[in-house]
């Protein structure tokens, strides 16, 4: 949901904060005011197109900032944030843009500089805008056959996996075959190279932690010298008459006559014992090593030769040898795969074919579970425009049908062999036409009302925004819509623009938008409104200018309306 809403310098707005609920929050006042501005700022947070009209008189720039919480990792954004490689941390996201004075735009998603287009992509999974001109996701045909699946549930997903996993197969020997079927003479050439690259590397006799072992005995041999006179040095400070170790002997001998005259010099002795055993063992460890010891230039020749060569691999084939390795055996394949190309073209062929049969029934399968889908999707849509008093409008999904879909050469496709599309007839003896094709307006308005009170609860939006979509409707029509809208949000948090006093009723958060002008400026405020204000401000909608002690009345009696139509 939509928790927190910052808007800066942006149109008449000087500076406005929200904070939103769950639930469903109408925007009201006198128009002017601003409330079509503040959904304004909310399209250009989640991706929509600015300019540098939206800055205010005087300012430099405007700056629109909005925090959205998610309920859980399910949720569409995280894995469009993580394909970007944005963090989010304790399920929240925050937008922010700022539009300067010259028209240009920067964008932030929890702190990290994106583009506009990824600012829309990540803003169509947290909000969706509905106005009298604007209804993105179901008046797009193409995302029609998804909204489908939404609504059909986990019988359609499991469909949909089966086919996928066959689809993915049939995709992977689809291209293997097309590689294999290129141009001979390319084919030829590529033989020539990697064959070539086979060889050097089979010629090279690699193993694994080769260079590592190289490098440290390079090590050595770079530093003989001062290994041999280190050990040298240490051997004589130890070894020999009046050294370390003679003069450790004699004082064992007298600390043996010392404790055969008294106890307490007993553990003197031990140690001093110890240490003299323990020089003894390491001069003849440092003997043997010297005796080992010995200068190899030719060794170390051969060594800068053999590491050379490898790095010389390593910049062709890859940064380690396991790499070189790995790429040796791929390439390794795809040389018995040419060697033996019409063998494999041959086992490939039947291999598609076979997956292909297999296809078709996973297709065929999903198909009839779409079409059943279909029917329950417009039996409901059937029901919720019965409820709006369009009980005259007819509702359709429609299937292109398969042979059309073959004249494309685009038959099998990731989600399957199906292309939807909505229609719809909004008059009796009027024909059935997209839904994308429906002139807008009142009746419009209601459809699309119609179609998001059961889509949003497959969709899993964070927040849906109404913008004055309840225009040209009144009398127990604004009722139904006020209950439809109330039902949306049950699902999802809602935002609604309305003059209907019938939708104010309902709402779970009341905000009041108003203008006020000081020092010549023109300024928009947010008041959220108490019982008493609600009453004021929902009978201002019923009379217009004059409120009277009967619209307060009527006013009190829709809030217990809603409140009754709430409970139940």
């Amino acid at each position: 949901m939509l928790q927190e809403l910052s808007i800066k310098n942006f149109a008449i707005i000087d500076e406005l904060s929200l904070s939103l609920d769950e639930g469903l929050s109408v925007l009201t006042g006198e128009t002017g005011a601003g409330k079509s501005i503040i959904i304004d700022a909310i399209h250009l947070l989640v991706g929509g197109r600015g300019s540098a009209e939206f800055v205010r008189y005087g300012e430099k720039k405007a700056e629109i900032e909005g925090l959205f919480t998610l309920e859980n990792d399910k949720h569409p954004c995280y894995v469009k944030l993580n394909d970007f490689g944005i963090e989010i941390e304790e399920g929240m996201v925050v937008l922010r843009r700022d539009i300067s004075s010259s028209g240009k735009s920067v964008c932030r998603i929890n702190g990290k500089l994106v583009t506009i287009a990824i600012m829309r992509e990540i803003g169509s999974t947290l909000i969706d805008i509905h106005g009298q001109h604007e209804h993105q996701e179901l008046m797009n045909e193409n995302l029609h056959l998804t909204l489908l699946d939404q609504f059909g549930g986990q019988n359609v997903v499991k469909a949909i996996k089966s086919y996928q996993e066959i689809f993915n197969e049939y995709e992977s020997v689809s291209k293997k075959l097309k590689r294999i079927n290129e141009n001979e003479q390319e084919m030829a050439h590529r033989l020539d190279l990697i064959q070539f690259q086979y060889n050097e590397i089979e010629n090279a006799q690699l193993k694994i932690g080769e260079d590592e072992e190289l490098l440290e005995e390079k090590r050595k041999l770079t530093n003989f010298e001062r290994l041999f006179d280190s050990l040298q040095t240490a051997y004589s400070s130890i070894q020999g008459e009046r050294k370390g170790l003679d003069w450790t002997g004699l004082a064992m001998s007298h600390l043996e006559t010392a404790a055969d005259l008294d106890d307490k010099y007993q553990a003197t002795l031990e140690s001093v014992s110890n240490a003299f055993y323990l020089l003894e063992d390491a001069v003849h460890h440092v003997r043997n090593d010297l005796d080992q010891l010995e200068f190899e230039p030719d060794r170390l020749d051969m060594i800068e030769s053999r590491l050379n060569e490898i790095n010389g691999l390593k910049r062709k084939y890859g940064a380690t040898i396991e790499d070189i390795l790995a790429y040796y055996s791929k390439i390794e394949e795809e040389i018995e795969t040419i060697t033996n190309r019409d063998s494999h073209i041959y086992d490939l062929k039947t291999r598609l074919q076979s997956l292909e049969e297999d296809l078709y029934v996973e297709a065929q399968g999903l198909t009839e579970i779409r079409q059943k889908t279909g029917k329950k999707l417009t039996q409901s849509i059937h029901e919720q425009l019965k409820e709006l008093y369009m009980d005259k409008t007819t509702f359709e999904v429609r299937f292109i049908e398969k042979a059309n879909q073959e004249k494309t050469g685009n038959r099998y496709k990731k989600d399957g062999a199906d292309t939807v599309e909505f229609f719809i007839s909004t008059n009796p003896g009027e024909p059935l036409k997209p839904l994308s094709k429906v002139a807008s307006g009142g009746e419009l308005s209601r459809i699309m009302l119609a179609l998001k009170t059961i889509f949003s609860k497959h969709q899993g939006i964070t927040s849906i925004i109404f913008d004055e979509v309840d225009t040209g409707v009144s009398g127990r029509v604004a009722q139904s819509i006020a209950e439809k809208i109330y039902q949306v949000a049950v699902h999802s948090q809602v935002m609604c623009i309305s003059h209907l006093p019938q939708v104010a009723a309902m709402a779970d958060c009341h905000l009041f938008i108003s203008k006020t002008s000081q020092k010549g400026r023109t300024s928009t405020s947010v008041e959220r409104l108490k019982e008493k204000e609600k009453i004021k401000e929902i009978s201002r909608m019923i009379s217009g200018v004059e409120i009277t002690d009967l619209t307060k009345e009527h006013a009190k009696e829709l809030l217990q309306l809603a409140s009754s139509i709430k409970n139940t």
